[in-house]
């Protein structure tokens, strides 16, 4: 593992181990802004760091970006597409309880897309149809606009909103907005989130969940390439 990596790894670690300390809550804070930023594109945060989406987005052409190179792989467009979703719906939905960024400015046209879900039930064939179809610049731009939202709800918290739990009725919206499919390939993600607090979709997924897709991601542009 290189040292940026692991330098992340220890800083997540320092960030479950403060989150909910209200003596700490500042530090909290900027430590997971501070996580969150190298887990997107520098231009969403607008720092000088090369961050890991960065490391990804160079030198990614369009093969790469729609290719599936073996059937135990995604894409890297189908990644990008679930953990930014996923973002949107945690954030916007379950915490703050408010209109999913992909509802809004054309999205979804802009996008070139025809399905409003995660993407955990998907077949290799669907996951294709996605990727082959997907605008990438406009996928990259919904990251920063996803990225930019999360950083002003979290700069908004006060330390109580960290224990909150999620409310079922929120659990449903999620449900009842096609973001999750009530399927068996999916629904657990409603379980999975309804046990956690606001801290804990700080920490997964917010943070976590996206460094482990863009690793992933990273090693299908590796596989991409050497198959040319």
């Amino acid at each position: 593992m290189d040292n940026k990596r692991a330098l992340w790894n220890s800083q997540q670690k320092l960030l479950r181990d403060i989150i909910l300390k209200p003596d700490r809550f500042d530090e909290a804070i900027k430590l997971c802004l501070d996580q969150h930023s190298m887990v997107h594109s520098s231009e969403m945060s607008q720092i000088s760091a090369v961050t890991f989406e960065d490391e990804l987005w160079e030198g990614l052409d369009e093969l790469s970006f729609r290719t599936m190179p073996t059937v135990k792989d995604e894409t890297v467009a189908w990644s990008l597409w679930h953990l930014t979703r996923i973002e949107d719906i945690t954030m916007n939905i379950l915490v703050a309880d408010e209109t999913q960024i992909i509802n809004t400015d054309n999205w979804i046209e802009r996008m070139n897309v025809n399905v409003l879900d995660t993407g955990n039930a998907m077949t290799d064939e669907e996951i294709i149809d996605l990727s082959s179809n997907i605008d990438m610049q406009e996928l990259r731009n919904y990251r920063i606009a996803v990225g930019r939202k999360t950083r002003d709800i979290i700069q908004q918290f006060k330390p109580a909103d960290l224990k909150r739990k999620m409310e079922p009725k929120r659990l449903q919206r999620i449900l009842d907005e096609g973001a999750v499919l009530n399927v068996d390939g999916a629904k657990w993600l409603i379980d999975f989130w309804g046990r956690k607090n606001v801290a804990g979709i700080l920490l997964m997924p917010v943070t976590r969940h996206n460094l482990v897709h863009i690793n992933e991601s990273m090693n299908i542009k590796k596989k991409c390439k050497k198959t040319k």
